[in-house]
């Protein structure tokens, strides 16, 4: 019996897009991976992400990469999509079209029953589980987390060399990241086609580069 395991990488960043991905295994390749140290990709280095991203593409049932970019993440208020029902509208389409009687998936929610109850909706004839930190119990779902962060650390990079500059992770938390985006801003680039191809302008770190109350916090 095959379980499909479902993850995304970049929900937070400020910079790039949203990746969500799946991966679909039986219990003996899901063992292999365990052996293998597949695990949730926040405690891997991304050249152990690289090596085993490659190891489960090659070994794997099947898998799937759905990239949501920052224009739609900006737009989605235009239909009245929040960030969740994006990000679990492309989780359904790729538990769709993978081979598995199981569908694991790593919750954007602490509320993890309404988020299954909209999945099952939209997923057919399988099994659902929802969990939050299923990336770190579902040898599945690491999988898919592996893969997930794999393909965005490679947006990432594509974007630097566009922009040929190291703007670090993208996410606000990053000095890097915010000082990129105080230096575009004061130079008068940051709303040129450019660099909001790849900035999520409705992100709240962006907003805040205009209140002047919150200047110190870059």
């Amino acid at each position: 019996m095959n379980r499909i395991g479902v993850d995304e990488a970049g929900r937070g960043p400020v910079i790039g897009p949203l990746i969500v991905a799946g991966a679909s295994m039986d219990e003996e390749t899901a063992a292999r991976f365990k052996v293998a140290g597949v695990k949730d990709s926040k405690l891997l280095s991304i050249r152990r992400i690289y090596l085993l991203e490659r190891l489960i593409v090659e070994n794997c049932a099947g898998y799937k990469i759905e990239k949501i970019d920052p224009s739609d993440i900006d737009e989605r208020h235009n239909d009245g999509t929040n960030l969740n029902m994006m990000e679990l509208d492309r989780m359904s389409i790729i538990a769709n079209s993978l081979v598995g009687d199981v569908v694991i998936v790593d919750s954007p929610s602490v509320n993890t029953k309404k988020i299954k109850s909209y999945l099952a909706k939209k997923i057919v004839g399988k099994e659902l589980i929802v969990e939050n930190y299923a990336d770190k119990n579902h040898v599945e779902v690491s999988a898919a987390s592996i893969l997930a962060k794999a393909v965005r650390e490679r947006e990432v990079a594509t974007i630097k060399r566009e922009w040929d500059y190291d703007f670090g992770s993208g996410y606000p938390s990053d000095p890097k990241t915010r000082n990129f985006l105080k230096i575009i801003k004061a130079n008068g680039l940051i709303l040129t086609p450019k660099y909001m191809k790849y900035i999520r302008r409705t992100w709240a770190t962006l907003k805040n580069l205009d209140d002047k109350k919150l200047q110190d916090f870059f």
